[in-house]
């Protein structure tokens, strides 16, 4: 699985459109490797700069080639803004560190909210690797609140998930071969890049605090039944 950033470029300068491109092949060193089968050229500078050298053995170049994926599996949460001079309001709190996009909103973790980012990708993958994608991950993390009666109405979530699947099908219809999707997550759990249980993305809620405490119950969430009235619609 790829974890998947969307590098837009900071402005229209040639030097920021060629970060966004720089910036653009770090994120696919690993999957160009394990789609097209060799070591990508552009990363023979990049070995040489920090004094690595790949020994292979004389079998390893048809090992990688005969070795390739059927299918490329990635994540995908946000985009990111990529430039010559790192802004002041960089995202420090998301997991790229990227400079703010002014055209997004961001999540209460700084993490910008890009559906159209997700097009964007699809096309990007299919148009380089011409294999199916599965998106094995998306979703939005956010503080939940739990109401008197029990409910947790996470609209939010629900309006992230809504317009994210609207754009898979928009590339479905444009021509990319999507071959499945799976939201992050299904159930609360500690969220890794910041060990918080506060950080929720699941459609179930569960009863933990940060420290560990709580009853550990579960509920659903407004989420749950909006995806399972959505995957009701498409299942066979």
């Amino acid at each position: 699985m790829l974890a998947r950033f969307e590098a837009c470029p900071d402005s229209s300068h040639p030097e920021d459109v060629l970060l966004s491109v720089k910036s653009d092949q770090n994120n696919l060193f690993y999957s160009d490797v394990q789609i097209r089968g060799y070591y990508p050229t552009y990363m023979d500078k990049v070995f040489a700069d920090k004094d690595i050298t790949i020994e292979m053995d004389p079998e390893d170049a048809k090992i990688l080639k005969e070795g390739t994926v059927d299918f490329m599996s990635f994540s995908y949460y946000m985009s990111g803004v990529v430039g010559r001079t790192p802004s002041d309001e960089s995202t420090g709190e998301n997991i790229m560190g990227s400079q703010p996009n002014p055209h997004l909103e961001a999540s209460e973790w700084g993490w910008p909210i890009d559906p159209v980012g997700l097009r964007t990708t699809l096309h990007k993958l299919y148009d380089r690797y011409q294999i199916p994608l599965f998106i094995v991950e998306n979703g939005l993390g956010a503080e939940d609140v739990v109401e008197e009666d029990g409910s947790i109405h996470d609209q939010y979530r629900i309006n992230y998930l809504r317009e994210h699947i609207k754009q898979m099908e928009i590339a479905i219809e444009e021509g990319v071969d999507l071959m499945g999707y799976t939201p992050w997550g299904c159930i609360d759990l500690i969220s890794a890049p910041t060990s918080e249980m506060s950080k929720r993305y699941g459609f179930i809620y569960v009863d933990q605090d940060d420290e560990g405490s709580g009853t550990l119950n579960r509920s659903k969430k407004d989420s749950f039944y909006w995806y399972k009235k959505l995957y009701d619609c498409f299942a066979i």
